[in-house]
């Protein structure tokens, strides 16, 4: 059983005229999991976005370092059972599915 409980995720953009920042700060916590995602363009003020999502929805989520690991298990095993579906988050911090 792989659980995340933290993951912190920043991108940093140099472009013309200004430079973009992104994150991405994933929680869990007794009632789900919370996403926050923070986008800043040059000096204008920071957007925040955040979503909320319930134990039962986030049953059995693979983030990022969780897929890592199991992607390192299943090479080192030399196979992939069939089937195998995963609750995701996508880039914009929503749920998704992740299959194999």
């Amino acid at each position: 059983q792989l659980e995340t409980l933290e993951q912190e995720e920043q991108e940093y953009l140099e472009t013309k005229p200004h430079p973009t920042e992104k994150s991405t700060h994933v929680v869990s916590h007794q009632d789900g999991m919370t996403v926050t995602k923070t986008l800043q363009e040059g000096e204008a003020e920071p957007q925040f976005q955040s979503f909320s999502y319930s134990q039962a929805e986030v049953q059995g989520l693979l983030l990022e370092g969780s897929n890592l690991l199991l992607l390192r298990v299943l090479t080192r095993r030399q196979t992939v059972p069939s089937s195998l579906v995963f609750p995701a988050i996508d880039t914009e911090g929503h749920l998704c599915t992740s299959s194999y």
